[in-house]
This record gives structure tokens, C-alpha cells and sequence, in this order.
């Protein structure tokens, strides 16, 4: 059974940072790009940061580009992301999955306010 708990969500002030990790459990994780998906109030669901099984490609959406950076730890079954010069929009619960299209955890709340 895959089990997947984000953490390191709260609150930040715009231009700040934070992290959220990532633990898995139940999926042979290396073998896996792991996604961030988030979800803005009102908004549906999208891709934020994707990663590939090795840790050394990152891709990410159209609204984050450069922002965020995400990360992995094959050896823990880890992944993490980066919230750097963070704004108002980024507002959401965040999730990270093995595949794109589907969220099968609680996710995280991130909020961006002065």
C-alpha cells in the first residue's frame, strides 16, 4: 500500500522560503518521477515541480519556473520541495505523487501573506 505524508507547510511572508518533504512508503520509490501538484483555493489542481527517478532532471509548471526546486533522497524515499521567493498565488495545499494525474495523500497547506 502506498502511503505518502507531505510536511514543513505554514505560513510565509511574500519573497520567503520554505520547504516541504516528502515521505513515502510502499512503492519501489527510485524507480518513480515524483511530482508536487498543488491546489490554490477555487482553482483545480496542477503540476508544480516534477523530478525523475534519479534526482538529476527537474521540470517545472509555467507558474513556478525558477521559483521552486525540487529534490529527492533515493536512499531515505524522500522527495522535497523548495519554495523560494514565494507570492500571494502560491497559496495551496500541496501533494506529492508518483503520477501526475492523481493525489492519494492529505497534501499540505502553504500560505503566502503579509
Amino acid at each position: 500500500q502506498v502511503q505518502l505524508v507531505e510536511s514543513g507547510g505554514g505560513a510565509v511572508q511574500p519573497g520567503g522560503s520554505l520547504r516541504l518533504s516528502c515521505t513515502t512508503s510502499g512503492l519501489t520509490f527510485r524507480a518513480y518521477s515524483m511530482y508536487w501538484v498543488g491546489q490554490a483555493p477555487g482553482k483545480r489542481r496542477e503540476w508544480v515541480s516534477a523530478i525523475n527517478p534519479g534526482g538529476t532532471t527537474q521540470e517545472d509548471g509555467d507558474s513556478v519556473w525558477g521559483r521552486f526546486t525540487v529534490s529527492r533522497d533515493n536512499s531515505r524515499s524522500m522527495v522535497y520541495l523548495d519554495l523560494n521567493n514565494v507570492e500571494s498565488d502560491d497559496t495551496a495545499v500541496y501533494y506529492c505523487t508518483p503520477d501526475r494525474d492523481t493525489v492519494m495523500s492529505q497534501g499540505i497547506q502553504v500560505t503566502v501573506s503579509s
